[in-house]
């Protein structure tokens, strides 16, 4: 049995703890040693290089942060691979139709970073109203300029915050936001429920209504490339925008020109396509953005979760012991999972 996983090269800092680099791989070398199987594990740093075992990897595993991207063609070459294992949630980067059409089981460690992706996304909503990255800047720079920063700074407090894909992640950063008096609103397409932290309404309102649009939505053909020009023009003057859940979920030139044209006040979060992202990604240059690299859900205490979970999946998988219900995405040729599956 040959298993591939993708994990980022270590960082050179001493007394590095990082669970997802390619020196501790999550610690899966030593855990598949007590297998008598015969069990090759290889760890590449960069999606080029899965190309070489593509021919003859049974498992593949990658992270959200640093995808193997199994599309239709590697798919169809990948003659042996029998399952996809996401370190983390988001099988996005998995073509999940070609994915059924080969007999190929699609699963995921799910629930391991719902606290450490909120937490981020509140985070960035401060960050973003209260014009911290100028503040910071200035700090930097040795500038001091009050106005620069105070002009563009604002209170959440009143404010009407949408989340768009109200999934846990969503009901944990609408449950967070409740101390800061604020109107949370939600659209998500599987329920039409109000919650305890926030009022179900349609998409149309949500766009048009919120100061404050987070997006927490999976990555679906239906999602892809929704929030463009004409969707994001239609939110108010001087809103904000924050996407800790896919990268094309939002426009990448529409949302760009909104910002330059003062339309949107400012956009954050830490998802980006592809991943990694180029040096000349528009999005590192363009203004009002308060962008970081993919890591909300890569907190020590989520990436121990991954470990655990990716370990018992290859623990059921080596058995031929069943997945449990929520980890599965593809299998037996189906889309079991809600979340990806087409209206």
């Amino acid at each position: 049995m040959k298993i591939v996983a993708l994990f980022p090269e270590a960082t050179n800092e001493a007394n590095s703890n990082q669970l997802l680099d390619d020196s501790h791989a999550l610690d899966l070398k030593a855990y598949l040693e007590k297998y008598d199987e015969d069990i090759e594990f290889i760890v590449v740093n960069n999606d080029q290089d899965i190309d070489q075992h593509i021919e003859d990897m049974d498992v593949v595993i990658s992270a959200p942060f640093l995808p193997a991207y199994m599309d239709a063609k590697r798919i169809n070459k990948a003659s042996k691979l029998k399952l996809a294992i996401t370190a983390g949630v988001g099988s996005d980067h998995v073509d999940l139709e070609a994915a059924s059409a080969n007999d190929i089981t699609v699963v995921e460690v799910t629930g391991c970073n719902t606290i450490s992706v909120a937490e981020h996304t509140v985070m960035d909503i401060l960050i973003l109203l209260r014009n911290y990255e100028e503040g910071h800047r200035q700090s930097r720079d040795g500038e001091w300029n009050l106005s620069a920063v105070g002009n563009n700074a604002y209170e959440l407090q009143g404010k009407q915050v949408g989340i768009f894909g109200y999934g846990q992640i969503g009901e944990l950063v609408a449950q967070r936001l409740q101390p800061f008096n604020v109107e949370v609103k939600h659209y998500r397409r599987s329920s039409q429920e109000d919650t305890p932290y926030s009022i179900y309404t349609d998409f149309d309102d949500l766009v048009a209504t919120s100061d404050v649009l987070v997006i927490l939505s999976p990555l679906t053909p239906e999602t892809d490339d929704l929030f463009n020009y004409d969707v994001l023009s239609r939110m108010k003057k001087g809103s904000y925008v924050v996407n800790t859940a896919r990268g094309k979920i939002v426009n990448k030139d529409d949302i760009v020109k909104l910002l330059e044209d003062g339309h949107i006040q400012g956009y954050g979060g830490d998802v980006w396509y592809p991943q990694p992202a180029p040096d000349d990604h528009p999005w590192r240059t363009m203004p009002l953005n308060a962008m970081t690299i993919h890591y909300s859900g890569m907190t020590l205490e989520s990436q121990a979760r991954i470990e655990q979970g990716v370990k018992k999946l290859l623990h059921n998988f080596i058995n031929n012991e069943a997945f449990g219900d929520k980890d599965v995405i593809v299998a037996s040729g189906d889309i079991r999972n809600n979340s990806y599956k087409s209206k």
